[in-house]
């Protein structure tokens, strides 16, 4: 697996996860949600995300997105 799909997996999981926190938990987890959506926008834009440098540092081959 690439770096690119690792990240682009995690963010899935993220999102899937605050979701049901939202539903089942409390309503307010919905801001979970909100700040992966914004961390996936300034990624595109900047490039820069702190679980792309997380998964090279423990070894995932980088892709052709996260450099």
């Amino acid at each position: 697996m690439t770096l690119d799909r690792a990240v682009l997996a995690f963010a899935g999981t993220m999102i899937l996860l605050s979701v049901v926190l939202t539903l089942f938990v409390h309503p307010l987890w919905v801001w979970f949600t909100v700040f992966i959506g914004v961390n996936l926008i300034q990624s595109a834009f900047t490039g820069f995300c702190p679980a792309a440098m997380i998964f090279k540092a423990i070894g995932v081959k980088e892709g052709c997105a996260f450099r």
